[in-house]
């Protein structure tokens, strides 16, 4: 049984954010940034300790073909992740998990 998923509000705003980005060079890598932002959170839904922990209880994965992580955490009770970031690789690292 796969898990559920929600944003954190910060997760949100970078989300939407990376979106309008790619929105306003093209409307085609918008909708292939969405596509493959679904398609990783699918594959973390079916799974979501196949990815590795990388501080705490935080995991991540990178977003093929685009720059981005997803990090998340899994409440077990709840048999839920919640994304805490859409991060840009090119940001500061020491960052990412300051929410």
């Amino acid at each position: 049984m796969s898990y559920l998923y929600i944003y954190s509000p910060v997760a949100l705003i970078e989300y939407k954010d990376a979106v309008g980005w790619y929105y306003l060079r093209s409307k085609k890598a918008a909708e292939n940034f969405v596509i493959a932002i679904g398609r990783k959170i699918e594959n973390i839904c079916a799974d979501p300790f196949l990815y590795r922990k990388t501080y705490k209880n935080f995991r991540e994965t990178s977003i093929k073909k685009y720059p981005y992580y997803l990090v998340y955490f899994v409440d077990e009770t709840e048999r839920t992740v919640i994304i805490t970031s859409v991060y840009h690789h090119k940001r500061n690292p020491q960052k990412k998990y300051i929410k």
